[in-house]
C-alpha cells in the first residue's frame, strides 16, 4: 500500500545524536522537509555505505532546509556504539533514531514480518508531514544519496510551483512541464 500523500503517524523514540541521546518524535518533523531512511542494521555491510552516503551529501541536504533521520529496529545504544567503532558511521552528523520496539519502523510499514527488521525504506516528508516520495529496495540493493537529494530538490520545486512538474532526470535548473490538453500526446 502506498504511502504518499498520507500523514505521518505519531511516534516517540531516542536518538544518538552529536554525542548525545535525544527524544525525537513525529512533531520533530513538522515545519522543514525531512528524509527518514531506514536500514536493516547496524554493524552490518551494505548499511554503513549508505549512512556514509548520505554523511558525506548531508550539508547539501541542511543547505535545502532538509533534516535526515535514519532508522533501524537497533537501539540507540547499539547506534553509539556503531559510530564509536567505525570511522564511515562517526561522520554521522544526523539523528540515528533506535526503534526496538518497531512502531516507527511499523508506522512507515517497513517492517520485515517475523524478522525484526526494517526494509531499505527512503522517504521524504514535506513541512506539513505529508509523505511526498517513498522509496522502498530489497536488502543487497544500496541507495545514492544523490539521486535522493535530487528527488528532494524535485519535490520542493512542485511545492513551490502548483501546476508544474518534473520530468524524468530533471535537475534543478532544468526545464518542467505545465501538465494541459496541449501537451497530449505531444512528449
Amino acid at each position: 500500500m502506498s504511502l504518499i500523500n498520507t500523514q505521518i503517524k505519531p511516534f516517540s523514540s531516542t536518538a544518538f545524536h552529536n554525542g548525545a541521546f535525544v527524544p525525537v518524535s513525529d512533531a520533530d518533523l513538522q515545519g522543514k522537509w525531512s528524509v527518514v531512511f531506514f536500514y536493516p542494521a547496524d554493524f552490518t555491510f551494505v548499511c554503513p555505505t549508505e549512512l556514509g552516503d548520505l554523511a558525506d551529501h548531508y550539508a547539501d541536504f541542511q543547505r535545502l532546509g532538509v533534516e535526515i533521520y535514519s532508522v533501524s529496529t537497533d537501539t540507540h545504544f547499539t547506534h553509539k556504539a556503531w559510530h564509536d567503532a567505525s570511522d564511515t558511521i562517526a561522520k554521522i552528523q544526523y539523528p540515528m533514531i533506535g526503534d526496538p520496539s518497531g512502531v516507527v519502523t511499523n508506522n512507515f510499514g517497513v517492517m520485515r514480518e517475523g524478522q525484526g527488521l526494517a526494509d531499505r525504506g527512503t522517504f521524504v516528508i514535506d513541512p506539513q508531514g505529508v509523505i511526498q516520495v517513498m522509496e522502498v529496495s530489497c536488502e543487497g540493493v544500496g541507495r545514492n544519496a544523490a539521486e535522493l537529494l535530487r528527488k528532494v530538490k524535485a519535490a520542493q520545486y512542485i511545492a513551490a510551483h502548483p501546476g508544474e512538474v518534473c520530468p524524468a532526470k530533471w535537475e534543478e535548473g532544468d526545464d518542467t512541464l505545465a501538465p494541459s490538453l496541449d501537451l497530449v500526446g505531444k512528449l
